[in-house]
């Protein structure tokens, strides 16, 4: 008997027909909506890293003023280019030398937290202490937050995909090409 598989294309192409509308975006929802989405997404990633500790955007803005946090941003290269919070590190940058950082509050971040809070789980397995961003880049710039590229402040937003494609009035998204997002 012969198997026909999908492989991994056409599982994702099965899953993508499979999400209902609501989670595709919608240009008629209101920021409170989309906001509420954005959250609502993070707390159903969270149970995949429910020990990381996380940190509210209101609560990383108040902590910006003691000068005594750092942003690690753990999104591709290109997505990095789109926008950035405020005075971000890479991942790698961070991975060079975690001791640097000792005595700060390192919050980790991406589009809605789910690629940092795994990356935060990982981290704590090693004994370094982080924050996940609480609802990511999106739930930053629905907080208030500002958002920085290579020019300064923007209002574009990497939304990664369809799925997280809730970024606020007055936000550009910006989705990516397969071989951006993934090499």
């Amino acid at each position: 008997m012969r198997h026909y598989g999908l492989g991994g294309f056409g599982v994702l192409l099965l899953l993508l027909s499979l999400t209902p509308y609501s989670a595709l975006g919608d240009e008629n929802l209101t920021d409170p909506q989309k906001k509420e989405i954005v959250y609502e997404m993070y707390e159903n990633y969270r149970k995949e890293f429910p020990e990381v500790k996380e940190v509210s955007p209101e609560t990383a803005m108040r902590a910006m003023k003691t000068d005594n946090i750092i942003f690690v941003d753990t999104r591709k290269p290109a997505e990095m280019a789109v926008s950035m919070l405020p005075g971000a590190i890479t991942r790698e940058t961070f991975l060079k030398d975690p001791s640097r950082y000792q005595g700060r509050m390192v919050v980790v971040y991406c589009t809605v937290s789910y690629r940092s809070g795994k990356f935060a789980m990982k981290m704590a397995k090693k004994g370094i202490q982080m924050y996940n961003l609480r609802g990511g880049l999106l739930a930053w710039v629905f907080e208030g937050g500002k958002v920085y590229d290579a020019q300064g402040e923007t209002k574009r937003i990497n939304v990664y995909g369809k799925e997280w494609d809730y970024p606020p009035k007055g936000y550009e998204s910006v989705r990516l090409g397969f071989f951006e997002k993934y090499f």
